[in-house]
């Protein structure tokens, strides 16, 4: 077995692997599979998801992580969002669907938010994956 020296001591190589590993893998990932059924349930009714697609009464929302807020051509934002200023990253996302009025004010979006915090890692999952 190989061991490293560290400040409390030898540690098996193996347990300083794993903890770098774990250190590396993100707080809170979602399942992607999941967050699919959730956008059917919760977004879909008002937003595309699909390369190309088109605009609902939302924009479609391929691509969003890393689009900047209120930038989708053919759709009408709000004062609020196009003055929003952010880019759409995991952390927004988790920040603002929750209660979408709370983060930007005059928002368009009447969605109520969504609360349950494991369905929000599936969703923001998802979306990560629609590149």
């Amino acid at each position: 077995m190989v061991r490293i020296l560290t400040c409390r001591g030898l540690v098996p190589a193996a347990a300083v692997l794993a903890a770098g590993l774990l250190a590396a893998l993100p707080a809170a990932a979602g399942d992607a599979a999941h967050g699919k059924s959730v956008f059917a349930a919760q977004c879909a009714m008002c937003h595309t998801a699909t390369h190309g697609g088109p605009t609902i009464l939302g924009p479609n929302l391929y691509g969003v992580v890393g689009r900047k807020a209120g930038s989708t051509p053919g759709f009408a934002y709000s004062p609020g969002m196009k003055a929003a200023g952010f880019t759409w990253t995991d952390d927004q996302l988790h920040a603002y669907l929750p209660s979408p009025r709370a983060m930007v004010p005059g928002t368009k979006m009447s969605y109520a938010g969504l609360k349950n915090p494991s369905q929000l890692d599936d969703l923001v999952s998802y979306l990560d994956t629609l590149k």
